[in-house]
């Protein structure tokens, strides 16, 4: 199997579990809420932070506060070039596509990234709704098209009469996708991006459903440039002392069931963990994809911080309910230290022009927890 077969498995994978639960200055912000804007909050630069001596002896729990979008739109719009005939990603198989309108658009994800994608092509104005998850500048304005955050309300959308429909398959349920498409909606299904490698891709197919496939490489280069930049701040954050390195596990957990998920290769948390320095221990045990773990393999593989999604550890009733659910984790060096870091369940997978934010935010929770108060 290829390498882009055992993403699209992954990324499968990973729909199914959201949807069973549901350089500078940075500016913070909480997850969106349905009707209103984040609330943000400056941070100050990763230069300016004192790290921890011991990122692997911390106590205590901490919120990552992830900013931005801090990628700027292009600074002019691109000019479509209409018609256009693209391929859809479908689960079925590729189809052709024809756009011939991009005035009218909805993109749609989980994450928000479609919309942060068509806003950072400078092509906003064009949208005409959005899901819950999209967060720019301007974007509080737009219409809310999802129930609950993963589900279209198909009334909704075919009140807002779009002209294209760009989605990656986050959003369902994919027979409503399939009739938007029957009422003679252009729906573009394009590669979920997890990770740096799936966002290009996912930028490029974007531009091309736009009709402004050109101006896609000048938003990747300065994504890839913005995601080296930051790597290349986090490095100056991390402990002099190799052994001092976090090792790091993310763990999807849901309720108090006792069952919990590690996610390995090809989930986006491993390139998050290598980007912000820290030791993968999936990726010690040749971890891929997202897989039911063993409270035995937990306990022996012991890592010093536990990501989690926010909405997994309030499900689970906070880090005590968390600690008092799954003894196994209550065992390990993280669950000693009560070393337990959540993350906006929405952002954190987002990839896109959120990865710089996602990496700042992570590295100020793992090596500068004291800066969030």
């Amino acid at each position: 199997m290829g390498r882009a077969r055992k993403r699209t498995a992954a990324t499968l994978a990973l729909v199914g579990l959201l949807g069973f639960g549901l350089v500078g200055c940075q500016t913070g912000s909480a997850a969106p809420s349905s009707s209103t804007q984040a609330e943000t909050v400056d941070l100050p630069p990763l230069s300016d932070l004192t790290p921890i001596e011991d990122p692997t002896a911390y106590e205590g729990p901490t919120t990552a506060v992830i900013g931005g979008p801090s990628i700027p739109p292009l600074a002019q719009a691109p000019e479509a070039t209409l018609p256009t005939t693209v391929v859809s990603k479908d689960e079925t198989g590729d189809t052709e596509i024809t756009v011939k309108d991009t005035s009218r658009v909805l993109a749609l994800s989980l994450s928000g990234t479609l919309g942060e994608l068509v806003y950072a092509y400078g092509l906003s104005d064009n949208l005409v709704g959005r899901d819950i998850s999209t967060n720019f500048a301007g974007a509080e304005d737009l219409p809310i098209i999802t129930r609950e955050g993963h589900s279209i309300d198909a009334e909704a959308v075919l009140a807002l009469n779009p002209s294209l429909i760009i989605t990656d398959g986050s959003i369902g349920p994919t027979d409503v996708v399939l009739q938007l498409r029957d009422a003679g909606i252009p729906v573009v299904t394009v590669d979920r991006a997890v990770d740096a490698e799936s966002s290009f891709v996912t930028a490029q197919q974007v531009a091309d459903a736009l009709g402004v496939g050109e101006a896609a490489p000048e938003l990747i280069k300065g994504l890839e440039s913005a995601i080296a930049a930051k790597e290349a701040e986090v490095q100056k954050l991390l402990p002099a002392d190799s052994s001092k390195l976090p090792r790091v596990a993310f763990l999807y957990v849901r309720g108090t069931a006792g069952i919990f998920y590690l996610f390995g290769e090809g989930s986006g948390t491993d390139a998050l963990i290598r980007s912000i320095g820290a030791v993968d221990v999936a990726e010690e045990i040749g971890w891929v994809g997202e897989k039911p773990m063993t409270e035995e393999a937990l306990i022996a593989m012991d890592p010093d911080v536990i990501l989690v999604m926010t909405k997994g550890l309030e499900s689970a009733g906070g880090v005590d309910g968390l600690l008092q659910a799954q003894p196994s984790i209550a065992l390990t060096e993280a669950g000693k230290h009560r070393r337990i870091i959540d993350v906006d369940d929405t952002v954190l997978f987002a990839g896109g022009t959120r990865i710089p934010d996602v990496i700042d935010g992570l590295a100020r929770a793992i090596y500068a927890p004291d800066s969030l108060g």
